[in-house]
């Protein structure tokens, strides 16, 4: 099988995702009462409406249609005032009722899309770039990625059904197992699924949409968005078509693409797979298929259904919604600042760099608590807003990486926004190294104390006093005429020699930086 750059070059993948999402941060189901808990006992939060029992009429939940428009009012689409219901059609056990509610024709919201950024290793998989626009130049003449337009066909509302669990076999499906396990729980949870123009292109241009939407998801606060837990799910449709054809070919839908990485190379293999049945002669067949990550393949799950299939059709226990200007309003009016705005406003007013805009705006407690940092800088925010983001990134992020709680920590205090903006600003006044500081840092988490009190206490600052710096740099060189003889005929390495020498004399509190200066100018006195 030919790899991908190389079927890539010869074909044109064209690939649009189906991205389902559990509603789990509201408390209830779609149409009735029973709470949503992940992980709960089998079968305890379930009712006769969400077990589809005779008699039992179904409720909306007006919390999940306010998430659903708001999803839709962050990703540019229309909001459509009228809608309605309808009845999909299925015989399958993870749906006790024989039928699910979802939306018909006309979804929630319709027409939006997103502008996807590709840059680094990611953008070398696009070898062809019509109908992109260049993201800018990497400072050596070539260009470090592009920016390419994804949009969005519809984002409507249905019910989750429910999970089955097979027991025995070694692949964990239905096919081979001894038998089968239905817990209804999931059953009736509201679920938003966005539907994508076929406008992707290649793998890693699925994976960055995927993480955008998921940011974007998180910091509107609808979804949990975990895929380990299943609340974030991706299907993905691709087909290939000759580079210069406008024809589409025939497609497969992918399931159990339930990571990132496996959503990336499940595409990758599809594509290869496809590429060759073609240039074989052969024909692709219109189904859905299996990824296998550990086999990393692709199998045949079934021939793909049609919209016939399902019988489709307004569900008479629900009433058309006419949804109002004012109600659209209020959920407008609820929009938080998204992560493309939160990095452009992190650039342009506190003069990151574009990398580390990025990495805080996509994560929604750690760009919060920058925030508070820059607030508790004040008047120093500008000036500070480079270490405080350097801290972050690096000190913190690897202590939240190693700790239990993860970004929880953040937002149960284990440290203080005003703790952080304190220590970077010793470190830029030079008054700690940044040696010094990540032990202050270590020191602030191990005891809450502020970085002023550790420092006093512990005897870390640093030595600044020039005078008092060239005193020592002095007597160095008049211990050592041997290495300023060999400094000045070129040996210029020698300067790490002479400041470590200068450190251990401060007993490493000496600033490195000044002690760099002060040899540099007595050697070439010497």
């Amino acid at each position: 099988m030919k790899d991908l750059q190389s079927v890539l070059w010869d074909w044109e993948a064209v690939i649009g995702l189906e991205v389902h999402t559990e509603l789990t941060t509201l408390n209830t189901k779609m149409f009735c009462s029973c709470p949503i808990e992940f992980g709960a006992q089998p079968n305890t939060h379930v009712c006769p409406v969400c077990l589809g029992l005779p008699g039992a009429l179904p409720v909306p939940n007006k919390a999940a249609i306010q998430s659903i428009v708001l999803a839709g009012l962050a990703t540019n689409c229309e909001i459509m005032k009228r809608s309605m219901f309808y009845r999909k059609n299925y015989f399958y056990p993870d749906m006790s009722k024989n039928y699910q509610i979802t939306q018909g024709p006309v979804a929630f919201c319709m027409h939006g899309g997103l502008n996807l950024e590709v840059s680094g290793p990611a953008a070398k998989e696009r070898l062809h770039l019509e109908g992109t626009q260049p993201l800018g130049s990497d400072g050596f003449g070539a260009m470090s990625g592009y920016t390419t337009h994804i949009g969005i066909t519809r984002i409507h509302m249905e019910e989750d059904a429910g999970k089955m669990i097979h027991v025995g076999g070694s692949s964990g499906r239905i096919t081979d197992a001894e038998y089968s396990l239905v817990d209804y729980n999931r059953c009736g949870t509201p679920l938003i699924e966005l539907v994508t123009e076929p406008d992707l292109r290649t793998p890693e241009e699925a994976r960055l949409f995927l993480q955008k939407l998921r940011q974007i998801y998180l910091t509107l606060d609808i979804s949990d968005c975990s895929m380990e837990e299943g609340s974030l799910r991706c299907d993905g449709n691709v087909s290939l078509r000759r580079r210069g054809s406008t024809e589409l070919g025939t497609k497969t839908e992918l399931k159990n693409m339930n990571s990132f990485k496996n959503l990336h190379d499940g595409l990758a293999y599809e594509i290869c797979r496809q590429a060759e049945v073609l240039e074989s002669g052969g024909t692709v067949r219109q189904e859905t298929r299996h990824w296998e990550p550990g086999a990393k393949r692709t199998i045949t799950m079934r021939v793909k259904e049609t919209a016939d299939d399902y019988r489709l059709f307004p569900d008479p226990d629900l009433a058309p919604y006419d949804l109002s200007d004012e109600f659209i309003q209020s959920v407008r009016d609820r929009l938080p600042e998204l992560p493309d705005a939160k990095k452009q406003r992190f650039i342009s007013d506190y003069g990151l760099p574009a990398a580390d805009a990025e990495n805080l705006s996509t994560d929604v407690e750690l760009s919060a608590f920058f925030d508070k940092a820059l607030r508790a800088a004040s008047s120093k925010a500008v000036a500070l807003a480079k270490p405080i983001a350097n801290l972050l990134l690096n000190d913190v992020s690897a202590w939240l990486n190693a700790s239990a709680v993860g970004s929880e920590a953040l937002i149960m205090g284990s440290i203080a926004p005003e703790g952080i903006a304190e220590l970077a600003s010793l470190t830029l006044s030079g008054e700690i190294s940044s040696k010094q500081a990540k032990e202050v840092f270590a020191a602030m988490v191990e005891t809450g104390d502020s970085p002023l009190t550790i420092v006093e206490v512990r005897g870390l600052k640093q030595v600044n006093d020039s005078s008092e710096i060239e005193r020592i740099v002095l007597g160095i060189i008049s211990r050592f005429p041997e290495k300023v003889a060999e400094y000045q005929a070129g040996k210029t390495g020698l300067i790490g020699f002479f400041v470590g020498q200068a450190m251990k004399e401060t007993s490493g509190q000496g600033n490195p930086k000044l002690i760099n200066e002060i040899f540099t100018e007595k050697l070439q006195e010497a």
